[in-house]
C-alpha cells in the first residue's frame, strides 16, 4: 500500500524553515534600517531647522530694538514720532524680513521712563495662563508707550509672539498660547540732553 501523507504536519514543518530563511535573508535589510531611523532623523532635522529659525528671529528683533533705542536715546526719534502705534508699527517694518504679515497683532511694545534705573530693574513680566503680564514690583502694568524727555531714564521692552511652525515641536517649544514661544528684547538707558 501507499504512504499516506498528513498535510497538516508537512504544512507546519515548513514555517519555521520559511521564518529562518526570511530572518537570514539580507536584501531588505537597508530599506528596513531606513524605515526605522527616517522619523527620528525628520524630527532631528526638523527641530534644528526650527531652533535656527527662531534664534534668528529673535536675534534680528534684539538688533531692531537696539536700534530704535538709540534713535531714541539721540533725539533722533522725539515722543511724537512714537506715539499710539507708530513704535509698533517702526519695529513691525523693519520685522518683515523675517516674520509674517501679521507682526501687529503679534508684536507688543512697551516703553516708559522711569525715576531712576533701580526702578526700571524691577520692571519684570510673566506669562499668565499664556499671555504676557507686565509687573511693577508686585502690580501690574498695563502695556505704554510713554518716552521721556532729554537726560530721562527710560526702557524699551518688545515681546514678538513667534509661532512655532513643526506641529510635533509646538508642544515642546511653545510657553504662550496658540502654539507660539515669546522672543523678547530689552534696553534701558538714559537719554542724551538733546534738544526737545
Amino acid at each position: 500500500m501507499g504512504k499516506k501523507f498528513d498535510l497538516t504536519d508537512n504544512r507546519m514543518a515548513r514555517r519555521p524553515r520559511a521564518l529562518t530563511r526570511f530572518f537570514r535573508d539580507r536584501r531588505g535589510s537597508t530599506a528596513l534600517e531606513f524605515a526605522m531611523l527616517a522619523l527620528p532623523f525628520a524630527l532631528l532635522v526638523f527641530a534644528i531647522l526650527e531652533s535656527c529659525i527662531s534664534f534668528a528671529g529673535q536675534e534680528v528683533m534684539a538688533n531692531i530694538t537696539d536700534d530704535i533705542a538709540r534713535q531714541l536715546r539721540t533725539g533722533q526719534l522725539k515722543p511724537a514720532d512714537v506715539d499710539g502705534t507708530k513704535l509698533r508699527d517702526k519695529i513691525c517694518d523693519r520685522l518683515e524680513i523675517i516674520v509674517s504679515q501679521d507682526c501687529p497683532n503679534l508684536l507688543l511694545v512697551d516703553l516708559r521712563q522711569y525715576a531712576t534705573f533701580a526702578d526700571a530693574a524691577s520692571a519684570s513680566f510673566q506669562i499668565r495662563n499664556g499671555e504676557i503680564v507686565l509687573m511693577q514690583g508686585a502690580n501690574s502694568q498695563s502695556f505704554a508707550i510713554a518716552p521721556g524727555l532729554a537726560e530721562t531714564k527710560n526702557m524699551l521692552r518688545v515681546f514678538y509672539k513667534w509661532p512655532v511652525m513643526t506641529d510635533l515641536m509646538a508642544k515642546s517649544m511653545a510657553n504662550l498660547e496658540g502654539g507660539k514661544t515669546l522672543h523678547f528684547a530689552s534696553v534701558t538707558w538714559q537719554n542724551e540732553p538733546f534738544d526737545n
